[in-house]
């Protein structure tokens, strides 16, 4: 929004959809230009600017037709006329567009049952068709009754064409002027189109017409179709065309001319598009060449025609192609005597009503259509795919969502119409689009107000909007005067050679501050020495994120100080765990303890590396209260007086954490080498409180008898243990001995021998 230096609300608002004009009469500070004005809502209220005086206006849509559609079974007594039934809702509405902001509503698409159609046969006449005519002469109350199982008000007519009727498109000499077949075959005399029959409901009367047509020819392979099918959609009092579905069976074997094969024959003018029948006989196909195919989608679709192709194997890949550009229109494929033709009518009909598109006319310039359909069976598109729905049945409802978005104002302002339908259907959408580019407070603008300067411009939505020739906020001044160095003094500070601080130009004598690149970045004051970007940061954010930057001083929030806000007065970050601030030993500064007793140190000063733990600190004093005994024993009443004392029967019975005091549990042993317990608290109020055990965990004496039976028993074991090993030993060497002596002996027995 600051980026479009609007000079005024209009100019604002076409900025884009988020963009607001504050036109509070002191809303700028000095040395804000106008477009300071400009913003987007939330930077405006922060800048002070109240919510009544913001101007803001936003798009709307009104419904001004909004029939429902039509809820018909066939057969129902009451008979509608074709313009009483309704198959798209709403009919008309106004949509009122602000620059970028889309507009959305939604359009519903039902088929009617029953539905009126008209069905115009236009078939080649040419030599070739000759069978195919047969078959066709009895085709009226035979596609009347199938066409009345679909509706109970259908209508058929006949037309017929061959070719342009020079040459070398067809023989020129009289004899085949006459008859242009050969032989004995007996032919009517080429022609371009003939409209036989208009739309009827007499299928006799098809019948009786159609029969008395004979078979023409021609000498090239391609037809003139192009210039019946033109007639045919252009000429609709001719034909008998109602506001109603609008059939074209187009019936031929062979393929077609198309624009510029005219000049073949010397026709160089192109198709004016317009009805040339007399009657019922198109008469200028020697004067205007073969239409395009462009110049037929346009017609037909003016005339929300659709189209049906029934053509020959031989031709079916060339049709297909034309049927890829032809919006609505099918190809079926034509026995060679076309004896299939009306189950081909019935299938290429039920494909076409099958599926809705929806076109827009030609939009106005900057304005933009998007379409999302919600077809049968939850199947969603956007996009292109978005205008259709496919394999819609009788009765079936379709919804679209339709975005209408202006991205400019036109010129002219003026208000423009675009219109949607359904390719194939009468029926329209009519939207009436009407532009926000101006805003409420202009249209209350004070022409010559002498609010600028002596009436040197139009007062409107708390600006000055400059006469020709002035300039300046209050179009104080001519632009004659502009670059005057009188005016330049007015913007220099005292003792200062720089014109707005160098952050901004001279204009009027006044200083208007220049733009930033970053738009929260704002230059002001009466010099622009002002801005909001220089002041002392901290944590890389401006007043450390606490407070707004104003004149390059910051403006600290509540709970703030310091010259980057920095400097927080929340003590909470200093609370010690015994709920005092820096535990009694130090003083909170921005947040942060400063402890002030060297011993202690630590976030909150209570880490103390030289002290001792509060269960030693406190053992003694608790040894001698509770069970009068310990150092402290004789002078217990002098020094151990500072704390509430409670005795408890059991450990369980101890207080335990959770509660809002501070707590320690303490285990210590006394001089009797009996453990007791307790637990230190300290209340909100500094008052200790201490809980004692009252009966301490001493160790039991030993059992002295197991002892005793123990110990001799263990000694009598150790003596038989040794007497056995004594045995043992003595064993092994008596028998050594034993066994020494026996050698002996045998040595003996020896020597008396010898």
């Amino acid at each position: 929004c600051i980026k479009a230096n609007a000079k005024s609300c209009g100019e604002c608002i076409q900025a884009g959809p988020n963009c607001g004009w504050c036109k509070k009469t002191d809303f700028l500070q000095e040395g804000e230009p106008t477009s300071a004005r400009c913003d987007d809502l939330a930077a405006l209220k922060s800048k002070g600017c109240p919510l009544e005086d913001i101007e803001n206006p936003r798009g709307s849509k009104q419904v001004l037709e909004n029939r429902e559609v039509t809820n018909r079974k066939k057969g129902a007594a009451e008979k509608l006329r074709p313009e009483a039934i309704t198959q798209i809702q709403p009919q008309k509405l106004v949509l009122q567009l602000r620059v970028g902001e889309p507009q959305t509503f939604s359009l519903k698409f039902k088929r009617a049952e029953d539905y009126p159609i008209d069905l115009y046969y236009l078939m080649d006449l040419s030599y070739s068709m000759k069978d195919d005519l047969e078959n066709v002469k009895s085709l009226g109350t035979a596609l009347m009754f199938e066409m009345e199982k679909i509706t109970s008000d259908f209508r058929i007519g006949f037309g017929s064409f061959v070719e342009k009727t020079v040459m070398p498109y067809i023989s020129t000499t009289p004899a085949k002027l006459r008859n242009p077949c050969t032989g004995d075959q007996n032919c009517t005399s080429p022609f371009s189109y003939k409209n036989v029959l208009s739309l009827t409901s007499e299928g006799n009367k098809f019948n009786e017409l159609v029969s008395k047509q004979h078979i023409s020819g021609n000498l090239d392979s391609p037809e003139g179709g192009f210039d019946a099918i033109m007639q045919v959609a252009v000429c609709g009092e001719q034909i008998g065309w109602r506001n109603v579905t609008r059939l074209l069976v187009f019936s031929t074997d062979a393929g077609f001319h198309f624009a510029g094969d005219g000049k073949l024959g010397g026709i160089v003018l192109p198709n004016d598009g317009k009805c040339h029948l007399e009657n019922n006989v198109y008469t200028m196909s020697h004067y205007y060449d073969y239409p395009s195919i462009a110049h037929l989608v346009q017609k037909l679709s003016e005339n929300n025609i659709q189209t049906i192709f029934a053509v020959t194997e031989e031709f079916q890949a060339v049709y297909k192609e034309l049927k890829n550009l032809i919006p609505k229109s099918a190809v079926g494929t034509l026995s060679s005597n076309s004896s299939n033709v009306i189950q081909l009518i019935i299938d290429a009909y039920n494909s076409l009503s099958s599926e809705v598109i929806l076109e827009n006319t030609k939009l106005p310039k900057g304005v933009t259509i998007s379409y999302k359909s919600f077809c049968k069976n939850g199947v969603n598109d956007t996009q292109e795919d978005g205008r259709k729905c496919s394999n819609i049945s009788i009765g079936d409802e379709v919804r679209f969502e339709i975005n209408v978005t202006a991205n400019e104002c036109p010129k002219k302002e003026q208000n423009e119409t675009i219109k949607i339908k359904p390719l194939g259907f009468t029926e329209e959408v009519e939207i009436n689009l009407q532009f926000i580019c101006e805003c409420q407070c202009q249209s209350e603008g004070e022409p010559n107000s002498p609010a600028c300067h002596e009436g040197n411009g139009t007062f409107e939505c708390g600006a000055c909007r400059c006469n020709e020739g002035r300039i300046g906020r209050l179009c104080e001044c001519s632009t004659d005067e502009v670059n005057s160095e009188d005016m330049d003094a007015y913007c220099r500070r005292e003792n200062s050679t720089e014109i707005c601080s160098n952050n901004g130009e001279c204009i009027c004598g006044q200083c208007v501050c220049k733009k930033r690149e970053n738009t929260n970045e704002v230059y002001s004051g009466k010099y622009c020495e002002c801005d909001n970007f220089n002041c002392d940061r901290s944590n890389g954010l401006i007043c450390g994120g606490n407070g707004i930057c104003k004149c390059r001083v910051c403006e600290c929030f509540p709970n703030f100080t310091g010259s980057a806000c920095d400097c927080s007065l929340d003590t909470t970050p200093c609370m010690a765990s015994n709920g005092q601030i820096c535990n009694g030993r130090g003083t909170c500064e921005c947040g942060t303890c400063n402890c002030t007793d060297p011993k202690f140190q630590g976030p909150t000063c209570e880490m103390c590396q030289t002290c001792l733990g509060v269960c030693a600190e406190h053992k003694d004093c608790v040894q001698c209260r509770a069970f009068e005994k310990g150092e402290k024993k004789d002078t217990c009443s002098q020094e151990c007086m500072h704390f509430n004392m409670t005795l408890v029967e059991s450990r369980d019975k101890l207080p335990q954490p959770g509660q809002p005091d501070p707590l320690s549990h303490c285990k210590e042993k006394d001089v009797d080498d009996c453990w007791f317990y307790f637990t230190y608290s300290v209340n909100s109020n500094g008052e200790a409180n201490v809980h004692v055990v009252e009966t301490p965990e001493c160790p039991s004496g030993p059992d002295i008898i197991p002892i005793v039976a123990g110990v001799v028993a263990g000694i009598v074991l150790i003596g038989l243990a040794l007497l056995l090993i004594w045995k043992l030993l003595m064993i092994i060497h008596d028998r050594r001995e034993f066994a020494k002596f026996e050698k002996e002996k045998m040595n003996a027995k020896w020597d008396t021998v010898s």
